[in-house]
């Protein structure tokens, strides 16, 4: 925390997007201006942002894991990191900061630890030449269960004393 005028200021919410094939940067974009929130949308290649001075587009080298690094190395507790992929969630969530799926899966100690056993389960038998089932299709209740789970995520980190 900082000192401003003698008194701790809360630490800033932070919103990390892991952009790439992102359904949701649109509502991340609509929640963290209704909250006032900064957001980097981080991928490997360019994307189009809105023009906001709150929204950053961190575009990595290309690579392997390069944009999960990028947001594992920065997000910490009181920061909201969306993203699809279990192993930076698993980083995220190590890290303290709330990790949000773009379905509004949340992420957290009890849920993670089956998560990328499961991930990791699913790897293997592809890996072995097993077909599986991808993920399912991203559907309408998905987002409006995102939009409510990130709400809600915002509002319990401000209760908690994190600010814009």
């Amino acid at each position: 925390m900082t000192e401003v005028s003698g008194a701790a200021a809360p630490k800033r919410i932070t919103v990390f997007v892991d952009a790439d094939a992102c359904p949701v940067k649109d509502e991340v974009y609509r929640v963290a201006g209704r909250y006032g929130l900064e957001v980097h949308v981080v991928a490997n290649s360019p994307i189009a942002v809105p023009r906001e001075p709150w929204i950053h587009r961190v575009v990595v080298r290309d690579g392997p894991d390069v944009a999960d690094d990028w947001i594992a190395e920065r997000a910490t507790r009181g920061d909201v990191v969306i993203t699809a992929d279990i192993p930076l969630a698993a980083r995220g969530v190590k890290a303290g900061a709330v990790v949000l799926a773009p379905t509004g899966k949340l992420f957290d100690e009890t849920s993670i630890g089956l998560s990328l056993a499961t991930r990791n389960l699913m790897d293997g038998l592809r890996s072995a030449g097993e077909t599986t089932r991808g993920p399912k299709p991203f559907a309408p209740r998905d987002r409006s269960a995102f939009l409510s789970a990130l709400d809600l995520a915002i509002s319990r980190l401000k209760r908690a004393g994190f600010g814009a």
